[in-house]
């Protein structure tokens, strides 16, 4: 079978897991203590409103139709884009506008703590295994042990006040100093902005505050890669074609580079691919932790706000990025392993 096929077959397979997730979310959202129309009057200020304008607010945002008409409306919004206004955040901005002037950061957090993680996390799990059973072995497992075990805000709490309120290494909060103000829109990303403004010394200052919010995302990702690469390398490190390049006088070096590390890789990458999703999940109490305004805060507050329009979307969005991960992990299978075929 042909790439191009099997990506559409994949495609077609993940629909139903789309359209589930997005079902649960409409079922768990209405079923949520609290009243998104109480949320909405409080914002502005009225807090004992009377009861026609209850119901007419009630009205005006749908909440009056049968819930079957609410869903079918509710899916079709997602999927055109018109995914209505925030009644509570932001009261009456379009929520698409909201979730996109939020996403460039969450986006930078997890790339950032993405490549971080993969690059020392496969390092560190060649070097454990080639020295197993060696200090360096007992180093890695007793780090990557540690990493796993300690919860992403905990960590976050930890490196704030020791490497930013006490010994005042890195900012502990935000995403740029007082003294300095966002570049001029044009993508969202700062960088880019920065960029294209001509405003080069915000990005210094941008990526100094990055610093303990991408190190504390990417210590667990960094932690759980450790332990599968070096699993993996284990266990290719046994097979006969490695002991065969041993015995025909190859380097170690290419042994593990170019024999072992890249048959070892596949089931790294599924990690890595599987993780993504994790990592935004991670980033809710990763952006709270910090001061950052992404999608993580952005989620945190559409739950406790009952802003279910933006807490639709959010869970849109994080299901497609979790359903495009996953393509691309398989897609990466056949570059790093040329016996894989599409069936």
């Amino acid at each position: 079978m042909s790439l191009i096929k099997y990506i559409i077959r994949r495609i077609i397979v993940m629909i139903p897991v789309l359209f589930g997730v997005l079902t649960l979310t409409f079922i768990l959202s209405r079923l949520m203590p609290g009243d998104p129309i109480a949320a909405r009057l409080a914002a502005s200020g009225q807090h004992n409103p009377s009861e026609g304008l209850y119901q007419q607010m009630r009205c005006q945002l749908g909440l009056c139709d049968p819930l079957i008409i609410q869903y079918f409306r509710y899916m079709g919004e997602l999927f055109t884009g018109h995914w209505g206004v925030s009644v509570s955040i932001v009261r009456n901005q379009p929520v698409w506008d909201l979730v996109m002037s939020r996403m460039p950061f969450t986006i930078d957090l997890t790339l950032f703590s993405v490549a971080i993680a993969s690059f020392l996390g496969i390092k560190a799990g060649v070097i454990s295994a080639v020295h197993r059973n060696k200090p360096a072995d007992t180093l890695v497992r007793g780090l990557a042990l540690v990493g796993v075990a300690l919860p992403v805000f905990f960590m976050g709490m930890l490196l704030q006040y020791s490497l930013g309120y006490q010994l005042d290494w890195f900012e502990p909060t935000g995403y740029l100093s007082n003294e300095y103000e966002d570049p001029p829109y044009v993508t969202g990303f700062l960088i880019i902005d920065s960029i294209i403004s001509g405003q080069w010394y915000l990005i210094g200052d941008y990526l100094w505050h990055m610093c303990l919010p991408v190190f504390c995302l990417s210590i667990l990702m960094l932690a759980t890669i450790t332990r599968q690469t070096r699993s993996s390398m284990l266990e290719v490190m046994e097979q006969d074609y490695v002991r065969t390049a041993r015995a025909k006088g190859c380097k170690e070096k290419d042994v593990i580079h170019s024999h072992t590390l890249r048959n070892a890789l596949i089931p790294t990458v599924t990690v890595i691919g599987l993780s993504i999703a994790g990592l935004m999940g991670g980033a809710v109490l990763t952006e709270t932790t910090f001061g950052l305004t992404g999608m993580g805060s952005l989620f945190v507050n559409s739950i406790l706000l009952y802003d279910f329009w933006v807490l639709d979307a959010l869970v849109f969005l994080i299901t497609i990025i979790f359903i495009v991960a996953n393509l691309l992990t398989d897609i990466i299978y056949a570059v790093l392993d040329p016996r894989i075929r599409y069936t």
